[in-house]
């Protein structure tokens, strides 16, 4: 059995109001989240076709915002600051700031989106 490149192949971030989600990570990732309904569940993609992991926003039966058990970390481009930055603006708070890991793994920070889900970025600036 061949191994994958990657550990993560998708994730789903849980939201109770679809469209306030869809408005907060549209302004904090600075691009379109468009909906799709499937079903009783509306999902809005974060990642691309040519992303080698993806997920979504999804509100849903089961989808439920926490703030314990796993978190997902987005790719916050060269650095993460300026999407940091964006998301007080955007009705979410930081939980951490930028924190450098150490030994050249780059730097993370944390926050709280309007569902009340913990999230953090990774940057290796």
């Amino acid at each position: 059995m061949a191994s994958a490149p990657n550990a993560l192949n998708w994730f789903e971030i849980p939201v109770n109001d679809f469209p306030r989600a869809q408005a907060f990570y549209e302004k904090v990732l600075g691009r379109p989240i468009p909906p799709m309904e499937m079903g009783p569940t509306i999902m809005g993609f974060l990642s691309d076709e040519s992303a080698a992991a993806g997920g979504a926003l999804v509100k849903g039966e089961g989808a439920t915002p926490s703030q314990t058990g796993t978190m997902v970390y987005l790719n916050g481009g060269d650095d993460l600051a300026p999407m940091l930055a964006r998301v007080e603006g955007a009705g979410g708070r930081i939980a951490v700031p930028k924190t450098d890991i150490g030994n050249n793994f780059g730097f993370y920070a944390v926050f709280i989106d309007t569902e009340g889900n913990k999230v953090g970025l990774h940057s290796m600036g």
